[in-house]
């Protein structure tokens, strides 16, 4: 086996601190060159995690021929226009979440579908405790599941911060409201019909600091949830059935060095007194992105999900967003 090849454009910290590293780990990935618009913070970067190459803008990186497949951390605004310059370059591209501002910019992808692999980076779906509650969904362990509560928070007010800068894809429900969105489309295998939101911004930066969400997915299926930007932090997610409910404790951050658990609980005690805890070993799930990834680019397995899916999750946040607007429910749309 020939490991993939990998450019990575912007020296995001979120590539610095957890998926570069984690993918530096894997047999099937070769973090080759790193790009970033300044030749010194891109040197800075491939020096500090013993990358070969520093290109001084993204143009330079999408050039090189032996670069087989592009990481793209790029601030929101920048993951459509980018990845489409990768992918017309030749390059599969793994690109952040949210992969668009909207459906619409999504769609622009369908481009190059087909023609080069793109995923989005929604790492969670390659993590074991995630594969574990579907599998116990499916087999029927919790009966008909109805209802996900979920709840994903941190505090961060700096100005500065991407994540705060409305015009560019700032705002809680983008960042991390997609979260519960593609989880629950994950458990459920079904996309939202329809959708309502109750949106509160800062009145400085405009930015959508807190997001309570309602996700109708049809038959008596539901997703409720809340994220928030300014909040102490917090995550869990609950997956409820006519049976037993599910819990993941730590569902989108899990730690690569530590154990996971999810509990299942049928109720008869309460307060968790009749839950059964099952406990995964300790895994890296940005390892385990970038090894599927790169076994795609391998012929080695199918894509597990692409540009469709994408912007299918993009249509659900969009259908909030105008929630915010009419005050009442919107249709998830579909094409």
């Amino acid at each position: 086996m020939k490991k993939v090849v990998w450019g990575v454009i912007s020296t995001a910290s979120i590539g610095m601190e957890k998926v570069l590293p984690a993918m530096q780990q894997s047999a099937w990935c070769d973090i080759r060159a790193i790009a970033s618009r300044s030749l010194e913070s891109a040197r800075k970067a491939a020096d500090k995690l013993g990358i070969e190459r520093a290109y001084g803008s993204y143009e330079e990186l999408l050039a090189d021929p032996e670069i087989e497949a592009v990481y793209n951390p790029l601030p929101n605004h920048l993951h459509v226009p980018m990845t489409l310059a990768a992918a017309r370059a030749g390059k599969h591209v793994l690109c952040e979440k949210p992969i668009a501002i909207d459906a619409r910019q999504a769609a622009e992808l369908r481009e190059v579908a087909g023609k080069v692999h793109v995923m989005e980076a929604f790492m969670v779906r390659f993590h074991p405790q995630w594969l574990r509650a579907r599998e116990l969904v499916r087999a029927g362990e919790l009966g008909e599941v109805r209802s996900i509560q979920t709840f994903f928070s941190y505090y961060n007010r700096d100005p500065a911060n991407v994540r705060n800068q409305v015009g560019i894809g700032g705002g809680a429900l983008y960042d991390i409201g997609c979260y519960p969105i593609s989880t629950a489309r994950f458990i459920f295998e079904a996309d939202p019909l329809r959708a309502i939101a109750v949106i509160d911004r800062d009145p400085e930066f405009q930015t959508d600091r807190n997001v309570s969400g309602l996700l109708d997915f049809g038959n008596g299926r539901r997703l409720d949830f809340t994220v928030s930007t300014q909040s102490a932090p917090h995550q869990r997610v609950q997956i409820v059935g006519t049976k037993k409910r599910l819990e993941i404790e730590i569902p989108f951050n899990a730690p690569p060095m530590t154990a996971t658990r999810i509990l299942v609980d049928d109720g008869s005690i309460l307060g968790d007194g009749s839950a059964v805890t099952e406990t995964l070993p300790p895994c890296d799930q940005y390892t385990l992105q970038g090894e599927a990834f790169s076994r795609v680019v391998r012929g080695e397995m199918p894509l597990p999900y692409g540009v469709e899916d994408a912007i299918r999750n993009m249509q659900a946040i969009d259908a909030l967003f105008r929630s915010e607007k009419s005050g009442g429910w919107e249709a998830v749309n579909k094409d």
